[in-house]
């Protein structure tokens, strides 16, 4: 088993980017979700109420990141690393709240130009800190991720889904951070723990899908697939799973083509 492909999702819910290395922090995959956009309530957006946010491509600059359209490409914006506003605002992500401070309000202005809707964008600065449900024994933070840092899939699985579609489906339906061959379909399900170079990562839970999976990332268009056929086989009481969840035990490094060594399924 090797890594195949690793991405990052720099602002929760816009296009992510292809990396071929990836430092691994406290809270998961480097620059991976510490920004988010949230409506006038301080509340999460996501592609569930907002389609147009796939439109939305990030790229990573030297001194920050670039977000631009995918259909309009000459519409773009640039949002440095910092240094942000000191206030803070508590938004919330589902039944969690975190500390955030605001970005810009000309980067607000723009994405509520781009989605239609009045939002802003929030950094998660290193103080403020959303810990992993502990129920699973293994002490984590995250971003602002949906409840855990990393999410593991591997290209069989993606295979084996994709000979049962009409059209198959690319890979940025799911959004992963980590994807790995050399695998039989949903093998990953079973990996409780694996090493990557010199770090450990636990399978904490298998990772229930939503509509975003329905979501053409280049057209924003929604439709029925892959939702409808995983649901005939893939399904666990009121749960349609793809994809698991994943805590890294230390930080460091890894990288494309690197060895994936199974510890304990």
């Amino acid at each position: 088993m090797t890594v195949s492909q690793l991405y990052i999702y720099p602002i929760k819910s816009l296009g992510g980017i292809s990396m071929e290395t990836v430092n691994i922090t406290d809270r998961g995959f480097e620059y991976d979700r510490r920004w988010m956009l949230v409506d006038d309530q301080d509340r999460f957006v996501s592609q569930r109420e907002n389609p147009i946010m796939a439109l939305l491509q990030v790229e990573l600059t030297e001194d920050g990141l670039k977000v631009f359209h995918k259909q309009h490409t000459d519409q773009f914006l640039h949002i440095p690393f910092g240094p942000y506003s000191s206030d803070t605002i508590k938004v919330r992500l589902w039944d969690e709240t975190a500390v955030a401070v605001l970005v810009n309000k000309n980067v607000d202005a723009w994405f509520s130009t781009m989605l239609k809707m009045p939002v802003r964008l929030v950094y998660m600065p290193d103080e403020s800190h959303v810990v992993v449900n502990e129920k699973h024994g293994i002490f984590s933070l995250t971003s602002f991720s949906d409840g855990y840092p990393i999410l593991l899939l591997s290209e069989a699985s993606l295979e084996d889904l994709n000979n049962k579609l009409a059209e198959p489906l690319p890979i940025d339906r799911f959004r992963p951070n980590l994807v790995i061959n050399g695998t039989g379909a949903f093998e990953e399900d079973g990996m409780k723990e694996f090493r990557i170079g010199d770090i450990t990562f636990y399978g904490v839970s298998l990772c229930p899908r939503c509509v975003v999976t329905t979501i053409n990332q280049f057209t924003a268009e929604k439709a029925k697939e892959p939702l409808k056929t995983l649901a005939t086989y893939r399904r666990a009481g009121n749960k349609i799973n793809f994809g698991v969840n994943v805590i890294a035990g230390n930080t460091g490094q890894i990288n494309i083509t690197d060895k994936v060594e199974p510890i304990k399924n």
